[in-house]
């Protein structure tokens, strides 16, 4: 109105006191909605931080919990692998305990029934050899070729009964030593299994008490036997020797090889490895690069 007058400083007055009290009115309303801010930014920061430590409290219970589970739970395993071992060592101890009695027991088995065929048989045959001399010094002509074809037949009956009494427990063990044992031994079992032996010693063996001897005959008699059931060889390599206060024997075959199951299931296998322990020594069954089966017996030579 007042420029339309004319008047354009009062109008211009005018418009400045309006724009004036709307500015205050506006700076009064921004500062109003900058304090209600400042008061949501401070309630939603102690929310937050709120939300915050409850998260942080629960995670220290949710760590702390978990690592008294893990240490409860580590504590137990441990209690309970140790009480595991603990029965593991006692049964393996007990196993061993309980082969070492199976071997005796059958050793002494076995020389009972050695020294029944050599004595009780053996002198049944020899007096049987006696009186078939006797009579065929003493009988007509026509029946001498037949008392001596018995005779014969006796006297052979005789050298296998005592080779069988030799073979279940060989008393020359205990009487001349380790060499000369398989000195008779080796030439024995070729001819019985059909097998051509190489027997190579290269010097004399130590001494040995008389039952590690025993489990050394019987390992390199199971090996044997074992060449002639299953490699399929005819011709096998025996070595013995001493090595640093350890007696070495050596079975090699050029056969099939032995087999993974064989090794951990065959009992004769079973056997060799417990007398092996019993002696205080070591087994190996290995495969050689030239094929077939390697059996390295190795044994203390002292008591």
């Amino acid at each position: 109105v007042a420029a339309k007058e004319g008047t354009e400083e009062d109008a211009r007055s005018q418009i400045r006191v309006s724009l004036q009290a709307r500015q205050a009115a506006l700076s009064t309303a921004v500062a109003r909605m900058l304090v209600a801010n400042n008061e949501s930014e401070e309630q939603t920061a102690r929310q937050v931080q709120g939300i915050y430590n409850q998260v942080q409290r629960q995670a220290y219970l949710f760590v702390g919990a978990t690592l008294a589970t893990s240490l409860i739970t580590g504590l137990y395993v441990i209690r309970a692998n140790r009480r595991l071992f603990a029965e593991l060592g006692e049964l393996s101890e007990r196993r061993h305990e309980l082969a070492g009695k199976l071997i005796t027991t059958r050793e002494s088995t076995l020389r009972e029934i050695s020294r029944e065929l050599h004595d009780e048989f053996g002198q049944i045959l020899t007096a049987m050899g006696s009186m078939l001399n006797s009579a065929g010094r003493h009988a007509p002509y026509p029946l001498r070729g037949e008392l001596r074809e018995v005779n014969e037949i006796v006297q052979t009956t005789l050298n296998n009964v005592r080779g069988l009494a030799q073979s279940l427990h060989p008393s020359i063990l205990e009487d001349a030593g380790l060499d000369d044992t398989l000195d008779w031994y080796i030439p024995q079992v070729a001819r019985q299994l059909g097998l051509r032996i190489k027997y190579d010693r290269p010097q004399p063996t130590p001494k040995m008490p008389s039952a590690n001897s025993i489990h050394v005959y019987r390992v390199l008699q199971e090996a044997l036997n074992n060449v002639a059931r299953h490699s399929g060889a005819d011709e096998v390599s025996v070595r013995l020797r001493t090595v640093d206060g350890v007696l070495v024997l050596e079975v090699h075959d050029r056969g099939v090889g032995i087999d993974a199951a064989t090794e951990r299931q065959g009992l004769g296998i079973v056997t060799m490895r417990e007398r092996a322990e019993l002696v205080g020594g070591t087994i190996e069954f290995l495969k050689p690069a030239e094929g077939g089966t390697l059996v390295r017996l190795q044994v203390p030579t002292h008591a």
